[in-house]
């Protein structure tokens, strides 16, 4: 048989319906739902059977329903209002434009994006985060541009085998039937960028563009002519292939994404980039071709990398060292070196940017997490705890420091309501709080405006659960049917789906990842246990389990099957479910469906773990290990918290004793209190745990307050620092950190002392602390000399000291000492101690750790302690 030839047939709207198109464009819809009421009014049964996609609805509805419409003036002023409001969200004055100070525009750069289950460019936690970013920065107005790839076959679709093995399956996915325009320059043509690999060998890429409200998203597509087979399929599947593969992904990720932003500001007039966010490392190759762009307008190697580093903001989102991708050295010398993408660069610095220096690395790998560091002035974690385990992680890099001065940061992750948030939901609480349209009801962070969601009636708290529970079982049975249908099961046989799963019992979430530290199969570790739980006579509990493994994790894949073999008891098969091919779909009915959200991560491998957050918005309560982001807002009254075996290493032992402790809960106080109805027949103290969930937890975990927190922690600085560290000031600030290097092995603490005192201080005493410091070759200007002070823990060192910068005093010494001193004011009782250090200090640096160096006086001038009364 001959090649068949695809090509994509669109339709051609009425004049009246053009607006049609431009709203399934902008992928505003997928949050917006007056707008997803619309397309739905065209053909409700085409948009079932589109699964709610507008760009395939279109491309389905008959000529004969689009004349009705085009003469329908109902739905004429319908969609003339849908129109304009879209028009005025994407044109009028937001959040950002009443701000000042700000940067013109950020780039931001993930190798996937949930923004939509119609553009399927997504694993889990990491693509479905970066897209709520950027929804929320449509919502607030920054003026973001996305950057990712355009996978062909996406990730992977999930089913089962009979004996209950995942397998995969990889749609083909075409540009022209997915919600994406081509970038086209001025004279119509595509616009391509092209990245140079060895041998002489080329990789061109197109330029899709998504439009996310107010933010465009530009995605790069390698499926070109002009490629080799090998290079058109670098952007055939999200984290797929070999080692090489994956470099020429995240190559083409990080260097082609930044010449994709600079043709759409050429095209476009958009406003340059002042920031640059690496959402993870994976696109950290952006600073190389950003210091290449430098260096062609004259700027050594060093000043570059200062420029650039000034802009550049990186976020870290895994705790876990394997989830962090490491090449060989030799291999990315090929791609970047002489012959390759950047030639003219010097190899040997771009190396040593992603060499693992801190203990335990292999000189022989290239880090990409690393580098993301050292190509950032400023980085963070996406949770308080996270933060701290960052700062563990990468102590290394910032060596003679503790782990809580090294420069990284945290901000905790959020999700965006509109997407996330049950209709249902969003309706009750716009009439509680008053908001209109609904979905800003649940966009606004100021925590007075969620407290009105306490005076919700608690009927209506309740009708609503159940409700919400009830959408959930209607579809589970419909996702179990199909299953099963395709694991080979006769209609004949299935008749018991038909009753999985009760409306009025109590109704568990778990649904994620399945790598192993997730835990999937924690539930299952006592099964005559959870068998009790599940067919209990007065207090039943029923699951809802969802999750995809990787494709080459059979681990990963055993646990499935471990699951599934389990829920496939005739036992228990109406009480726990495993519904496979979670994604956006399946997500926005379980999370809304559930009464608890259950998460059993080993603690602290969970980085912030927002899908709680997201059940947390529809009035579900978490049931956790205190990790991510429960760690920080977990209050007693919002959930439950799992007691965790920290500090035993046998796995097999804490596993099962953290196990024993969640059936406690369950069994104890989780069920009891559902099942608790009062003489008013309602379980009053459970829902006075939705309220206070929806009212304290809702302001926070809003990614309209993420976004607001990296603008003004995170961007804003990295803007200023970016206008201040370009040409000159570049060049003159490089070459003062090379002179501080070079000299830092001179500088030390010579001499500790404080005025002597008789017997135990009294608290509120001031004594006055005088060092002797040798500076080698620096200047007084060059450091700054600190005091620390505080109460001394049981390790014998510091805890939250009082940091101050001592004065120096007259000129240096004969030896060339120079003195500073400065008041010791003893404001701690118990065990209180001092020391001092002399740090690199600079107007342009954002951290006094940035240098990674430090000088600290050796032990016998060290920390002094003593105690106060």
């Amino acid at each position: 048989m001959k090649a068949i030839r695809r090509f994509t047939v669109r339709t051609v709207l009425p004049e009246p319906l053009r607006p049609l198109g431009g709203l399934a464009q902008n992928l505003r819809w997928s949050w917006h739902q007056e707008t997803r009421e619309l397309f739905q009014s065209v053909d409700p049964e085409g948009w079932r059977a589109a699964q709610g996609d507008p760009v395939r609805l279109l491309g389905t509805v008959g000529k004969d329903r689009l004349a009705a419409l085009a003469g329908d003036r109902r739905f004429l002023r319908r969609l003339t209002t849908a129109a304009e409001d879209l028009a005025d969200y994407t044109s009028s004055p937001r959040w950002y434009q009443e701000q000042t100070d700000l940067p013109a525009a950020i780039a931001y750069f993930s190798p996937e994006f949930g923004i939509t289950f119609a553009l399927p460019q997504y694993s889990g936690g990491l693509g479905i985060l970066a897209g709520d970013h950027l929804k929320a920065a449509s919502d607030l107005g920054v003026p973001l541009i996305g950057v990712g790839l355009l996978y062909r076959h996406g990730y992977f679709r999930q089913t089962l085998s009979r004996e209950g093995w995942q397998q995969e399956q990889y749609p083909v996915l075409d540009p022209n039937s997915l919600p994406v325009t081509p970038l086209r320059e001025a004279d119509g043509s595509p616009a391509r960028i092209s990245l140079v690999l060895p041998g002489g060998r080329a990789l061109h890429a197109r330029i899709w563009k998504a439009q996310v409200g107010r933010v465009p998203l530009l995605l790069l597509d390698s499926d070109v002519e002009g490629n080799q087979a090998a290079e058109r399929d670098v952007t055939d599947r999200l984290y797929g292939g070999g080692s090489e593969h994956r470099l020429l992904q995240e190559m083409l990720l990080g260097i082609g994404g930044v010449r994709a932003v600079r043709a759409y500001c050429r095209i476009t007039g958009h406003p340059e980039p002042e920031v640059f966010h690496t959402n993870e490392g994976h696109a950290g190759f952006l600073g190389l071709e950003r210091i290449r762009e430098l260096s062609l307008d004259g700027l050594d190697f060093e000043a570059a990398l200062e420029a650039v580093r000034a802009g550049t903001v990186f976020t870290t989102h895994t705790p876990v060292p394997a989830g962090i991708d490491r090449f060989d050295r030799e291999l990315v010398a090929r791609h970047l070196g002489d012959g390759g993408e950047l030639s003219g660069v010097d190899t040997g610095r771009i190396l040593e940017l992603g060499m693992e220096t801190h203990r335990g690395g292999d000189p022989n790998l290239f880090n990409m997490a690393v580098m993301g560091l050292r190509l950032a002035q400023r980085a963070n974690g996406v949770s308080t705890l996270h933060g701290a385990v960052s700062r563990e992680m990468f102590a290394g890099l910032w060596p003679g420091f503790d782990p809580e001065d090294v420069p990284i940061t945290s901000i905790t992750n959020g999700v965006h309501a509109p997407t996330w948030v049950a209709p249902e939901v969003l309706r009750l609480g716009a009439r509680q709080i008053g908001a209109q349209p609904a979905e800003d009801a649940l966009m606004i962070g100021g925590a007075d405006r969620w407290e009105a969601i306490g005076g919700i009636p608690d009927t209506a708290v309740w009708e609503l659960r159940r409700e919400l529970r009830e959408q959930l079982v209607e579809d589970v049975r419909v996702r179990l049917r199909a299953s099963w249908r395709q694991r080979g099961a006769g209609e004949a046989e299935l008749g018991w789906t038909d009753h999985v799963l009760d409306p009025d019992i109590l109704t568990i979430g778990f649904a994620r990842r399945v790598p192993s530290y997730k835990r999937l199969t924690l539930m299952l570790r006592d099964q005559d246990r959870l068998m009790d739980l599940l067919l209990h006579p007065e207090r039943p509990i029923q699951i809802v389990v969802a999750g995809k493994a990787h494709p080459a994790d059979d681990g990963g894949k055993r646990l499935v099957q471990e699951l599934v073999r389990f829920t496939d008891d005739p036992r228990v098969r109406h009480r726990i479910v495993f519904l496979p091919d979670y994604d956006m779909r399946m997500a926005r009915v379980l999370y809304p469906g559930c009464d608890v959200w259950l998460n059993n991560p080993l603690r602290p491998l969970e980085a912030c773990g927002t899908s709680g957050m997201k059940a947390a918005l529809n009035g579900c309560l978490n049931l956790s290990v205190l990790d991510g982001w429960w760690d920080e807002w977990f209050d007693g009254d919002n959930g439950w918290a799992i007691p965790t075996a920290d500090g035993i290493t046998d796995e097999d032992r804490r596993d099962e004793l953290e196990a024993a402790a969640l059936y406690n809960l369950l069994e104890n106080q989780v069920a009891p209190r559902f099942y608790d109805h009062g003489s008013r027949g309602l379980p009053q103290r459970w829902i006075e745990m939705v309220r206070h969930t929806l009212a304290t937890l809702g302001p926070k975990v809003l990614a309209g307050r993420m976004v607001r927190d990296y603008v003004t922690q995170l961007y804003a600085p990295a803007a200023r620092s970016h206008r201040a560290i370009q040409g000159p000031a570049a060049t003159e600030l490089a070459e003062w950190k090379q002179r501080v290097r070079r000299q830092w092995p001179q500088v030390s603490v010579d001499h500790v002392e404080t005025d002597s005192v008789e017997g135990t201080p009294e608290l509120g005493s001031t004594l006055t602390l005088r060092t002797q410091i040798s500076l080698g070759g620096l200047d007084p200007a060059d450091v700054d000399v600190q005091l620390l002070s505080g109460r001394v823990d049981a390790a014998d060192r510091l805890a939250s000291p009082t940091i101050q910068s001592l004065k120096p005093t007259g000129r240096p010494d004969i030896s060339g000492r120079h003195s500073y001193e400065g008041p010791l004011t003893l404001d701690r009782t118990g065990s209180f101690g001092y020391t001092v250090r002399v740090l690199p200090a600079h107007p342009l640096l954002a951290t006094p750790a940035e240098l990674g160096l430090v000088a600290t006086p050796p032990e016998a001038t060290g920390m002094t302690a003593g105690v106060l009364r």
